[in-house]
């Protein structure tokens, strides 16, 4: 489109149903390729992504032809399908619903990075939903305790 511009960069977060730890670090990487390809099908920028077991962090440049909730759902179906193709799972795999979502600024760009670069040093001191509830009250986000990413009970 003529005349519109824009600069767009989104952190997204979303966990593995159950939050189970089914990412191995033995395909990890490999699973991180396809999502990235999935971004760039799109025409959206991957900036970084990392995963824990049970989580995914995603900094994406971001451009304004789609939805974030389309993107994201896009994400989470195609790449569930890819695990489950590879057979990397002994069981199902899939992601929980829901997702976090969080803009930043240009000048947080480098900082989001890291941050997302250092998640195994960072979560030696601190738990994926204690992460994710900072995130939440940082951004000034209202959300309601059940809803958060649950554990299989």
């Amino acid at each position: 489109m003529p005349n519109t511009y824009f600069k767009l960069h989104i952190q997204l977060v979303f966990a593995v149903k159950y939050r189970a730890g089914l990412i191995h670090r033995e395909w990890k990487e490999d699973l991180h390729k396809y999502i990235t390809g999935i971004f760039q099908q799109n025409n959206h920028k991957m900036l970084q992504i990392n995963s824990m077991p049970d989580h995914i962090h995603i900094f994406i440049g971001m451009r304004p032809h789609q939805s974030i909730s389309a993107l994201v759902q896009n994400v989470k179906t195609e790449s569930s399908k890819w695990v489950k193709a590879k057979n990397f799972c002994k069981g199902p795999f899939n992601w929980q619903e829901g997702y976090g979502a969080f803009s930043y600024s240009k000048s947080h760009v480098p900082d989001v990075i890291r941050y997302i670069q250092n998640q195994e040093i960072h979560h030696r001191k601190e738990t994926f939903l204690d992460e994710y509830r900072k995130m939440l009250q940082l951004f000034e986000v209202d959300y309601d305790e059940q809803y958060l990413f649950k554990e299989l009970a």
